[in-house]
């Protein structure tokens, strides 16, 4: 089956909470966020609800290859927070 790619391209402050919901159950929730999904009739139906904030696009196989096969990148460093540097010196 084909894939597709739906970004998020308008945020969803002052909208309903099922435009919300339906955002959050593709994958989506912040201004930007890409996801792919199968494309079929449940994906293209919520699609169909929230047009006005998401852009889609075909993936193309061979670049979401590529992505699957790519480690993860360890955001900071283990152990360390960012929130309170005075507990970092001691």
């Amino acid at each position: 089956m084909a894939k597709i790619v739906v970004t998020q391209v308008k945020g969803t402050i002052g909208a309903k909470p099922k435009t919300r919901g339906t955002i959050r159950a593709l994958g989506l929730g912040r201004i930007g966020r890409s996801r792919t999904h199968e494309d079929n009739p449940v994906v293209r139906g919520m699609i169909a609800r929230v047009p006005h904030l998401v852009e889609v696009s075909e993936a193309d196989a061979q670049s979401q290859e590529a992505k699957d096969e790519r480690p993860r990148e360890a955001s900071g460093s283990a152990g360390a927070s960012t929130k309170n540097p005075s507990a970092a010196k001691e």
